[in-house]
């Protein structure tokens, strides 16, 4: 049986870190920037890793 694909909408969303967990970005930090605080945008621009029970969705895909 062939290689699976990886799927790029969701390699260019999560990222591996060294120990396997899987990165990801906030949402809503694209636009309408004016209607949220410095808090919230600042908050918005770091990582987070993603939650164990979601791990087992999204690792077959990357």
């Amino acid at each position: 049986m062939p290689k699976m694909k990886t799927k790029k909408c969701a390699a260019k969303r999560f990222s591996k870190t060294g120990t396997g967990k899987l990165k990801r970005n906030h949402m809503g930090g694209s636009h309408i920037l004016s209607n949220k605080n410095r808090k919230q945008k600042r908050k918005l621009r770091s990582q987070d890793i993603v939650d164990k029970s979601d791990m087992k969705r999204i690792t077959p895909f990357i």
